[in-house]
């Protein structure tokens, strides 16, 4: 199915916006002292998002204004699979929120963004062989 040209150009903005995240998480984890891992999650849960939405405009599918993964994950057509298991669907959700604001919680630790970006860059990397057609 081919998207619009008018899809194809708002697709390519959220890829724009997905690659800010994706950049920005990665440089961060880079740093040497002091590096804030739950921004590095956050990043990398907006990165997922946003190819996800990129996608689903891409197909011309409406979605909610929404951070929730699954939810999104839940609207892509069958034949299109990230191959996110529910347990990393729930904890990216998480990192949309939760990571922002004080909470009771664990810090997030080294491993938690390690983790993360490896989320991301596995859906960023299924994502742009999916829209190969907006670069």
């Amino acid at each position: 199915m081919s998207a619009s040209d008018e899809n194809k150009q708002i697709a390519k903005q959220w890829v724009v916006k997905a690659e800010e995240d994706f950049r920005t998480a990665e440089y961060t984890l880079t740093m040497p002292e002091n590096c804030p891992y739950s921004t590095v999650c956050f990043h990398c849960q907006q990165c997922v998002e946003k190819y996800v939405k990129a996608i689903l405009v891409w197909r011309s599918i409406e979605f909610p204004r929404i951070h929730d993964i699954g939810e999104l994950i839940d609207s892509l057509p069958e034949d299109i699979a990230l191959l996110l298991s529910e347990e990393e669907q729930e904890l990216l959700s998480d990192y949309a929120v939760v990571v922002r604001y004080p909470m009771e919680d664990e810090p997030v630790a080294k491993d938690d963004a390690e983790t993360a970006l490896a989320i991301a860059k596995r859906v960023r990397e299924a994502a742009r062989r999916i829209l190969p057609d907006i670069e």
